[in-house]
C-alpha cells in the first residue's frame, strides 16, 4: 500500500520507494532516498494534518520526518502489526 493511504498508528516496512514517472517524480524520489525512505526501514505514521490529511508526520526507524501527501505516495510500505 502507499504510504499516502496509511492512518496514524499504522506500522510498517517499506518495500520500495518512486516508480514513478516524470522529472517531478524523479526528483522527489532521489530526496526521499537521501532522507533515508530506503526498502527495508522500519515506518510508522504518528500524525495527520487537519485539512487534506496534510503533512503527515511519520517515524522512520529513530527520526521524525513531516511528508506531503504527494511525496508519501511514492513511498510503498508492507503493514506489520494489528490495526490500531
Amino acid at each position: 500500500m502507499a504510504l499516502s493511504q496509511a492512518r496514524p498508528g499504522r506500522q510498517g516496512i517499506i518495500t520500495s520507494v518512486g516508480r514513478h514517472v516524470g522529472e517531478h517524480a524523479a526528483e522527489m524520489e532521489r530526496r526521499l532516498l537521501e532522507m533515508g525512505f530506503v526498502e527495508g526501514a522500519q515506518i510508522e505514521v504518528l500524525h495527520e494534518g487537519p485539512f487534506g490529511r496534510d503533512p503527515m508526520v511519520v517515524r522512520l526507524d529513530d527520526m521524525r520526518v513531516a511528508l506531503r501527501r504527494a511525496e508519501a505516495d511514492l513511498v510503498q510500505i508492507g503493514l506489520t502489526g494489528d490495526a490500531p
